[in-house]
């Protein structure tokens, strides 16, 4: 199963260990076992500080194709259920070597967070091995684990664990359980979990200020990680200027792209494979990154306070806001009740759990006639629904949808409510706005392809924004707000595109490098 290229590759990643690390297999019989051990085994066999242990853990693991990390013959939090292939490999590569002693690459503030954790924690989070967003909340919690003793993380292939997944009625991943209680489901980043936890345990912001840093006075602060805020981050440094960017993950929705085949000179990428080379670019330059973080407000002045969710506070000479934007909602009844039952925005992460059934796309721009493409490899149906007479994608993507014969397009149509069953998406109801008649469609899933509304609320009155949210900028990316500037699909530059974000970033770092030499 492990090619000798990746053993070769596990040989060197793993050269530096300092800590034993023991993978814990629980003892019995599942047909699935053989096939996990000969894994790990294998594994195991490239370095003389791992090795494979066969327990009965005294029901510390959930079942005969559970096993758990142990780091100098203690458990450190970290299981598994089901053999972590596919997306999930690099989560157990990456969970052995930070137990092993690798640094953590967490900014103070979050580690101060998840230290000061005095409760005690039990994480599971439920998978699919061919979801790519699933990793980043594994990772994350599994170094949490790494962090605090208080919490535990287990890992679960829901495609091993049927059953469970039936009982805890789950239909999307990733699903997150806290505790025996659902504590976050569907597409979910770091800085997210990080801000469940702190609503949920006020008391660790209290405890962590910040982790006790300051950054010395910053002369420009870019407030997202999209394509944007790394030009604008690039070509601040550049100039010699000392910059910081706050973000919740580099990248942004650009992450989640998986096709991309418009950005000038680059024939066919895909959004992970742009967003490492924008992180290798950036680590060119003096840049400090706090990733995983969110800005809860900034305050005017000369010099602006910009306070983060961590409670740290930077002191900066100008902002530019490159926070780009998010899925936008439905806004019917039956969709916020179902996310994860049904409901769905990301069709790579959740269209394998409706193999075989019928499903819906609820728009008819680029991004959901693309989801349907999609979808209509795996399902047995897809309808697509759009509000307006005629499909808003690309002539291209809609000849290629009218070719399929499992897709269905209903045009002039307005999506009224997500009917659920049990716990579980069963019909969509919908009129036809022509004729005003109310229908009635049975099928198991809804994807949301509505488009994006623009991550501005957090700044409140500081700058003007439209009726929508979007910052208004000028041609130079001013806002109102004398020292601040943004960029990208936030503001109301039109046509949001990855490379018309970029060159606006790179105009707004010009932009704020003038103001400086002024002031």
């Amino acid at each position: 199963m492990l090619t000798n290229d990746i053993l070769n590759a596990l040989k060197g990643y793993t050269a530096n260990m300092t800590n034993t690390v023991t993978l814990v297999l629980q003892t019995g019989d599942h047909e699935k076992r053989p096939e996990l051990l000969k894994f790990l085994t294998d594994i195991a066999s490239v370095s003389d500080k791992l090795s494979v242990e066969e327990r009965d853990t005294n029901g510390q693991l959930r079942s005969p194709i559970s096993f758990m990390l142990e780091v100098d013959g203690q458990p450190n939090g970290i299981q598994f259920s089901g053999l972590p292939g596919g997306h999930e490999f690099n989560s157990l590569v990456l969970a052995i070597l930070h137990s092993s002693g690798t640094p953590l690459k967490l900014d103070e503030g979050i580690r101060s967070l998840i230290t000061n954790v005095q409760e005690e924690l039990k994480f599971e989070v439920f998978v699919s091995l061919s979801c790519h967003n699933c990793p980043d909340v594994v990772q994350a919690l599994n170094q949490f684990a790494t962090l605090n003793p208080n919490i535990t993380t287990e890992t679960i292939d829901g495609g091993l664990y049927k059953d469970l997944i039936e009982e805890r009625n789950i239909q999307g991943v990733p699903t997150v359980f806290l505790n025996g209680e659902v504590f976050a489901n569907g597409k979910i980043d770091t800085a997210q979990l990080l801000d469940k936890l702190v609503a949920q345990y006020p008391a660790i912001k209290e405890a962590g200020n910040g982790g006790g840093k300051t950054l010395p006075l910053q002369d420009v602060t870019i407030i997202g990680g999209g394509p944007a805020g790394v030009a604008a981050a690039i070509y601040s440094a550049r100039k010699g200027l000392k910059v910081t960017m706050v973000a919740d993950r580099i990248g942004g929705q650009v992450k989640d792209t998986m096709g991309i085949e418009n950005m000038i000179s680059i024939p066919k990428t895909t959004g992970p494979e742009l967003v490492g080379k924008m992180q290798e670019h950036m680590k060119d330059y003096d840049i400090t990154i706090k990733e995983h973080l969110r800005v809860d407000r900034i305050e005017k002045g000369d010099v602006k306070t910009v306070t983060l969710s961590s409670g740290e506070v930077i002191e900066t000479r100008t902002v530019i806001i490159a926070t780009g934007a998010k899925w936008r909602e439905l806004g019917v009844p039956g969709e916020k009740e179902n996310v994860g039952n049904g409901v769905a925005y990301c069709p790579h992460c959740d269209g394998p759990f409706f193999k075989g059934k019928d499903v819906a796309v609820i728009g008819g721009g680029n991004s959901g006639v693309e989801a349907a493409l999609d979808l209509a490899g795996i399902v047995k149906s897809v309808t697509v629904y759009e509000f307006l007479p005629e499909l808003k994608a690309d002539k291209v993507l809609v000849d290629q949808a009218s070719s399929r014969d499992n897709i269905r397009i209903l045009k002039n149509v307005a999506t009224q409510q997500i009917v659920a069953e049990n716990g579980k998406v069963k019909a969509i109801e919908y009129k036809d706005r022509a004729t005003e008649q109310t229908h009635i469609q049975d099928l198991s899933g809804v994807f949301v392809q509505i488009g994006l509304i623009p991550n501005s609320d957090f700044l409140g009155d500081l700058v003007e924004k439209t009726p929508y949210g979007e910052i208004v900028i000028n041609e130079k990316c001013e806002t109102s707000e004398p020292g601040v500037y943004a960029c990208g699909d936030v503001t109301t530059v039109p046509y949001k595109q990855i490379v018309i974000a970029m060159s606006e970033g790179a105009k707004a770092s010009l932009a704020a490098f003038e103001h400086i030499l002024k002031s």
